[in-house]
């Protein structure tokens, strides 16, 4: 496989680069989490409009770029160097794919193109707290235990088509309080043949409460969503749809995006880490130039590099993507934890940002790890622990032997 990135890759990814170094920084970082929707409105358009950031993965007929993953997973790399507080993983890694795979042609049409034009920001809603396990990355999604099930627990859907409403909440809801559309993971069909199905919701739908919730990592923000009796409507033209296969699809995709998303944050903390050791002096001599400090460097630059190289292959074969993000993910924490401890003492102190990216890498793994499910998964389903699965090519394709 030629791994190499085209000329438009490239381009893309020094162009947000060039953008988010102008529009974004500690000052603008924390005034943008300060605002009632968690991210800069204006930075948002601006990167739907003029670089079609949200449409890079859809299709041309939806207004979108007709690009692959790897576009989007090469532009949210840049966008977790910077940090960026933005819709852009909720909206175009997880909502917008399911759309696309379930929705009818009437809701491909209403509301794909304005997901492309950024007008419509949408989250993914799942009852229970383990977004991985719901997305099939940490564990089995298919008998539904994630969503709760039974006669309690979970959201409950109601009523016959055409008159859906639906009871519950949702906790931890990545951009769930600030999203105008919502897509539901609900329980429906009564109890002796209940199955998980996904239904959209607007944003003010009526006896919807969303609560904006405290989170490690501010820039990622979460939220409570509360369904009492709240009208919607079936994602898909009926309740046949196999919905735990399509987030177990979007979960892998989603997976290397992510992963992207993470290496940029390493990769970031430790260019910043490397600049501050050149100049901070001890001992009469830059604190860089000791052996030691060159060693610990080193392990942090081969980590993020192979970090690096499994998302990208992950975001051209989705079956690695579990095992690409949990790479990601322990380079991320182990590269801003490096990062904080390199930066002596000033690392440990609010006015830093090295702390920002601290907290980006351990909200992340609590988001969708652990590290050590994702791949305790990954080795399942590749059969390792017993009969092969038709996965079983992930673990040598991203390079586990």
């Amino acid at each position: 496989m030629d791994t190499a990135l085209t000329a438009e890759q490239h381009e893309i990814r020094r162009t947000l680069r060039d953008l988010l170094a102008r529009h974004t920084g500690p000052d603008a970082i924390l005034a943008a989490v300060g605002t009632a929707e968690g991210y800069d409105p204006a930075l948002w358009r601006r990167l739907a409009g003029d670089l079609g950031l949200p449409g890079l993965a859809l299709g041309e007929e939806y207004g979108g770029a007709g690009c692959t993953a790897t576009e989007l997973a090469l532009a949210c790399e840049e966008t977790g160097r910077a940090l960026l507080p933005s819709p852009l993983l909720a909206t175009a890694a997880l909502a917008a794919p399911l759309i696309a795979a379930l929705g009818t042609p009437d809701q491909r049409a209403a509301l794909l193109p304005r997901i492309v034009d950024g007008t419509l920001t949408a989250a993914l809603a799942l009852p229970g707290r383990s977004l991985a396990t719901a997305l099939g990355l940490t564990g089995d999604n298919l008998d539904g235990t994630w969503a709760g099930g039974g006669r309690a627990g979970g959201i409950q859907a109601h009523g016959e088509a055409g008159e859906r409403r639906l009871y519950g909440e949702a906790d931890r809801v990545l951009d769930g309080h600030s999203a105008g559309l919502l897509l539901v993971a609900a329980h429906a069909g009564g109890y002796p043949r209940s199955r998980t199905q996904l239904f959209l919701v607007p944003g003010a739908a009526p006896r919807l409460v969303r609560t904006r919730l405290t989170a490690l990592d501010e820039t990622r923000p979460l939220a409570r969503v509360e369904l009492r009796d709240t009208p919607a409507e079936l994602l898909g033209p009926d309740d046949t749809a196999d919905a735990a296969a399509a987030l177990a699809d979007a979960g892998r995709t989603a997976a290397a995006i992510l992963a992207a998303e993470a290496v940029g944050t390493a990769a970031s903390a430790l260019e910043r880490t490397v600049e501050y050791v050149k100049t901070r002096e001890q001992f009469g001599r830059a604190v860089g130039s000791f052996q030691a400090v060159k060693h610990r460097l080193a392990d942090l630059y081969v980590r993020v590099e192979a970090a690096r190289s499994a998302a990208y292959h992950a975001a051209r074969e989705p079956e690695a993507g579990p095992l690409a993000l949990a790479q990601a993910l322990e380079a991320a924490r182990v590269t801003t934890g490096e990062a904080v401890q390199l930066h002596g003492g000033i690392g440990f102190t609010w006015e830093h940002e090295a702390h920002r990216y601290l907290k980006r890498a351990a909200g992340d793994e609590l988001l969708f790890g652990p590290v050590h499910r994702l791949r305790d998964h990954a080795a399942h389903r590749a059969g390792l622990f017993g009969p092969a699965t038709a996965a079983s090519g992930v673990l040598h394709g991203a390079g586990v032997r």
